[in-house]
């Protein structure tokens, strides 16, 4: 029997499933771990420095480790992975620019310093964490396979701004959300499929997904206050009819993910299991939402901007 890192549950027992989900979530979802990722991004302004992964045993990859699902389906759903982290230093540039002219100190975090002629002189945290995952994906797929791989990057949405910034910002953050929050699912779900060395790797990526996301989440509340969360809400509506120049369509940002996700060969019994991750993890997410009153924000922030006090 091989036990999943988060609760005492064998993995290979395939009517854990659910147990495991809800088990990762209360593990990597605590409310005290989400505020204190949220807090600590101030001191990210002031002294930067990537979170740290354990240690891993690298050779101990065997295809043995994966779990309820086939082994070339598991490696598909990889190698989709790899497409769309790679393309990290477009997505860092792009976020940078829409925080630049708003949040400097944020723009540096997203994407590091640029000189007056804007050559990037230094990395931001988020691009060097993220740019851990795709080296690791790909260490994954050929150590399981024994197969080199070339990665495929996905094209990055380029940097569209419009005549009002602030609407900008707040249209891409909410797409950046989504995709960080589709990442925090995915890799749960993985790591449902997944045990020992194999489910310690994702679950290290997981840790930098769930970090960025609570910190763009919290953020962004902060900069955008709405009484109960409704501008949060709100937005997502816009996203979801209709595209803009400065922003995305979340619908299609899910399509996107799923079909470079090889979703079609997936049995319905995974897609479900999706699904259902998908709607656990924003339960979690949603109540933790709610406890980010303008106080607790103002603790960690400071004071609002006053060109942030309108509707948007």
């Amino acid at each position: 029997m091989t036990l999943s890192l988060a609760g005492e549950r064998d993995c290979h027992n395939k009517s854990n499933f659910y147990l495991l989900i809800k088990d990762l979530i209360e593990t990597y979802l605590d409310r005290n771990y989400l505020n204190n990722r949220l807090q600590e991004l101030p001191q990210q302004f002031d002294r930067p420095h990537p979170r740290k992964w354990a240690k891993i045993e690298w050779h101990q990859l065997q295809s043995n480790l994966i779990v309820g699902i086939e082994p070339a389906l598991f490696l598909a759903i990889l190698k989709g992975a790899i497409d769309t982290e790679a393309p990290i230093r477009d997505y860092t540039h792009t976020s940078r620019q829409y925080l630049d002219p708003i949040h400097p100190a944020m723009a540096e975090f997203v994407g590091g310093r640029v000189d007056e002629l804007g050559n990037r002189s230094s990395k931001g945290i988020w691009e060097l964490e993220e740019s851990r995952h795709a080296p690791a994906l790909i260490a994954i797929y050929q150590q399981l396979s024994g197969e080199r791989i070339q990665p495929n990057p996905k094209l990055a949405r380029a940097y569209q701004p419009t005549n009002c910034p602030n609407n900008d910002l707040y249209r891409h953050g909410l797409s950046r959300i989504a995709t960080e929050y589709g990442a925090t699912c995915l890799y749960i779900w993985l790591m449902g499929h997944s045990t020992g060395t194999l489910q310690q790797i994702i679950g290290e990526m997981l840790r930098d997904e769930i970090n960025h996301l609570i910190k763009f989440w919290g953020f962004g509340v902060w900069l955008y206050p709405a009484p109960k969360g409704h501008r949060f809400i709100r937005g997502c509506r816009q996203l979801l009819p209709r595209k803009s120049a400065s922003g995305g369509n979340l619908l299609k940002t899910y399509y996107r993910m799923l079909s470079v996700l090889h979703w079609g060969e997936w049995s319905w019994q995974h897609r479900w299991q999706l699904v259902v991750t998908f709607w656990l993890v924003m339960q979690r997410l949603l109540v933790w939402h709610y406890s980010l009153n303008s106080d607790y924000l103002k603790q960690i922030f400071g004071i609002l901007p006053a060109r942030f006090t309108h509707k948007h």
